[in-house]
């Protein structure tokens, strides 16, 4: 699955998403997109005040498992906005009533794809975070379900809607650098160990069964709960599949290319105390080969030095680092460095604009449920899945420790079978992504 072509159309489309989520213009209820988050975490308050600055959105309904979370998102819409949503317990409640059209969801991985499958069922257009899935069967059901029945499913690989970016693998794709033939994407962000807590109650007001979901039951423990899911297998993918998939999802972009021949992917716990309970690893290395050209990926959550032009922001340097024939180029949140020639020659560097990331790519999305068209959809769902899958095939080659070939054709990997079972997973009852949709 190669990703979607850029276009002049593209760039003015973005502009003017851009514009509308920006300026301040009247727009009628009629006119409004009545959206529902759900998930409200650090990540679903981020969209309900994203939600706020889009004259497109009206803030209809709030939905958490904890509900002194959805009492905070509620005060916080009523703030913003003027308008008290309706709150929910349950994202089925969401599906249910009619009166919501899109829902905008910042639930954990594990959640991504049943979540978009019975909201697509229910007849909503769904904005799902990132990385699309949790796995690789998980991508196609989500795909499917989008298509069988008609739905805008826009990933949140915002990337996708950020002007310098656009303009930087455009360039790319026309020769800036001649034949790219490596793409390395970087994800060095600080991650100090979590440690070690034992399992305890649950917190009065949160329903742990609906939190965990697809995944197994298992004793609430703080530490598997807000943030750090993201570092255990059951909920998450490791920060390959957190920060990285957003610098994957450019290594892919600029290369132009789908999923590899072969993955092969090394890294461990390290610099942490033998008692931390993080399972995913806080440095990894992987490498994708396409015969003609592959790209090499790094997560590092040590401390750490800045990589080519790039320094260290806040501590962290998030990148991707494309190599070609003629030169190389830099890029990242502050913008994008041309070097070419054998004298590294700059000739190129190019600021990002001030315009936030996340409020164009959902005025996009708002702007395609509007007019029904998927392939007005910055970062369309089949898109995001493509880049999420080469997370989780990384992620199987480490956890089997040994490198795999890869059949796109048959999304299985070659004459390995336990590796295979990494492409899914055992669901619990009732949580099952279905294998029809």
């Amino acid at each position: 699955m190669s990703s979607l072509p850029y276009t002049r159309r593209t760039f003015f489309s973005l502009a003017a998403a851009v514009a509308a989520a920006t300026q301040s213009r009247a727009v009628s209820a009629s006119d409004k997109v009545d959206v529902a988050i759900v998930g409200l975490g650090g990540r679903g308050r981020d969209h309900i005040g994203f939600y706020s600055q889009i004259p497109d959105a009206n803030i209809a309904a709030v939905c958490d498992v904890n509900q002194p979370a959805v009492e905070r998102a509620q005060a916080q819409v009523e703030k913003l906005t003027g308008r008290k949503p309706k709150g929910y317990a349950d994202m089925r409640q969401i599906f249910d009533d009619k009166s919501i059209e899109a829902v905008s969801m910042a639930v954990p991985n594990h959640w991504h794809a049943l979540a978009t499958i019975w909201a697509c069922q229910a007849g909503k257009d769904v904005y799902m975070e990132k990385p699309a899935c949790h796995n690789v069967f998980e991508g196609q059901q989500m795909i499917a379900a989008a298509r069988k029945y008609g739905r805008m499913v826009q990933i949140g690989s915002q990337s996708r809607s950020v002007e310098h970016k656009i303009k930087a693998i455009q360039l790319l794709h026309d020769g800036v650098i001649g034949k790219v033939y490596l793409a390395k994407g970087l994800c060095f962000k600080r991650r100090p160990s979590i440690g070690h807590k034992a399992d305890g109650p649950t917190p009065l007001g949160l329903d742990w069964d609906k939190f965990l979901g697809p995944a197994p039951m298992r004793p609430y423990n703080e530490l598997r709960f807000a943030y750090n899911w993201h570092w255990f297998w059951d909920t998450g993918n490791g920060d390959i599949g957190n920060q990285g998939v957003h610098e994957m999802d450019i290594a892919r972009w600029g290369l132009g290319v789908g999923l590899p021949k072969s993955v092969a992917s090394t890294g461990g716990k390290f610099y942490v105390p033998a008692d931390d309970d993080q399972e995913t690893p806080n440095t990894q290395m992987a490498t994708f080969s396409y015969g003609d050209a592959e790209i090499m990926f790094e997560v590092r959550g040590g401390l750490t030095g800045p990589e080519g032009s790039l320094q260290i922001r806040g501590g962290n340097t998030v990148a991707d680092l494309f190599y070609g024939s003629d030169g190389w180029m830099a890029i990242d949140s502050q913008g994008f460095q041309v070097f070419k020639g054998p004298k590294q020659q700059k000739v190129m560097d190019e600021a990002a604009s001030k315009v936030p990331d996340t409020v164009p790519h959902m005025a996009n999305f708002l702007a395609a449920v509007k007019s029904r068209h998927v392939s007005e959809l910055n970062a369309d769902v089949e898109v995001g899945v493509a880049s999420a899958d080469l997370c989780h095939l990384a992620n199987a080659s480490y956890r089997v420790g040994r490198a795999l070939k890869f059949d796109d054709a048959a999304r299985k990997f070659v004459g390995d079978e336990e590796a295979n079972k990494l492409l899914t997973r055992n669901y619990r009852k009732p949580y099952v992504v279905p294998e029809k949709v």
